[in-house]
């Protein structure tokens, strides 16, 4: 009988225990990322989201030099982690504070606080290097992911959090939908629109943090992003673009995880974004509701009957 492929393996489950785990936990991060997207997306907030995830990168340095400095490993998930949320929650109150207590615009804000944080994640990894110590090798895999030498326990980790966010966004659904397409209806009927806000806000930091250590600060945005631009094609409809969008981000994660797991040296996060974008090209021309394939043929069906 004739071998598969390996990428046939590895996509068929038949590789290694820990593939397996790591593909499954991208999977499910790639679902959370297309659910929140649609979300972030519909309000405008991609470019927060932006800021958001560059502003991680103090934050996974800051907690590499407190794991050091208290006798732990510098590459201790827990440490990294919270560095990570604690600068993009301080970015993300920045942008906000900039905004609305200054007359910079939004964009100019987020365009200043992005690139203020990111530089100084880069004069702390330069520090870093510096340090006599182990582990600063590993910190390049934030930068642009990957899943060689993920523990099973950081995969489960990351799954678990991923559910969670895609369960409060079922939770909070209809609430979501509604800012989304008219704030101002939202707000007259008593919807704590402000609160909702920062629940995506919220939603979105957490996404960001966990999709580190498998895409990358660089890439993460655009796997919140490119799913829900693809299944604005297949659907007008809310719940079924972000059913579409998320199984879009579970397919891009888990086929660019399998295609990292047989070439290690592959960046994840890059691979994971391409196998996205394809899609969404895909969807452009195919989409079912404004693919281009489908306006075509209803245009030419337009002109015969006129």
């Amino acid at each position: 009988m004739a071998e598969l492929h390996p990428l046939l393996q590895v996509l068929l489950l038949q590789a290694g225990y820990n593939t397996i785990v790591v593909m499954l936990g991208a999977a499910a991060l790639g679902a959370a990322t297309g659910v929140v997207g649609v979300f972030a997306m519909l309000r405008r907030r991609a470019l927060v989201a932006d800021a958001v995830a560059h502003a991680t990168l103090p934050g996974v340095a800051l907690g590499f030099i407190l794991a050091v400095a208290l006798g732990f490993s510098g590459r201790n998930l827990s440490f990294l982690l919270s560095g990570a949320a604690l600068t993009a929650v301080l970015a993300a109150l920045s942008i906000q504070w900039i905004a609305n207590r200054t007359r910079l615009t939004e964009d100019t804000a987020i365009a200043s606080v992005l690139a203020t944080f990111f530089a100084f994640g880069i004069v702390l990894l330069t520090v870093i290097q510096t340090l006599k110590t182990g582990g600063q090798a590993g910190l390049d895999i934030y930068l642009l992911g990957a899943t060689a030498g993920m523990l099973r326990e950081e995969a489960i980790t990351l799954a678990l959090f991923a559910i969670a966010v895609a369960l409060i966004v079922a939770l909070l659904f209809k609430e979501l939908t509604l800012i989304s397409f008219d704030a101002d209806y939202a707000r007259a009927h008593g919807f704590p629109v402000r609160l909702l806000d920062l629940a995506i806000l919220a939603l979105v930091l957490v996404v960001v943090v966990i999709g580190l250590r498998i895409v990358g600060l660089v890439l993460i945005v655009a796997l919140l992003i490119t799913p829900p631009a693809a299944a604005r094609f297949w659907s007008d409809h809310t719940g079924r673009m972000t059913v579409v969008s998320g199984a879009i981000g579970a397919f891009s994660a888990y086929f660019g995880a399998a295609i990292s797991a047989i070439s290690p040296d592959t960046p994840t996060g890059a691979v994971i974004v391409l196998v996205a974008f394809f899609l969404l090209l895909a969807s452009i021309v195919f989409g079912t509701a404004r693919g281009l394939l489908v306006r075509a043929i209803g245009a030419r069906n337009l002109r015969r009957a006129a």
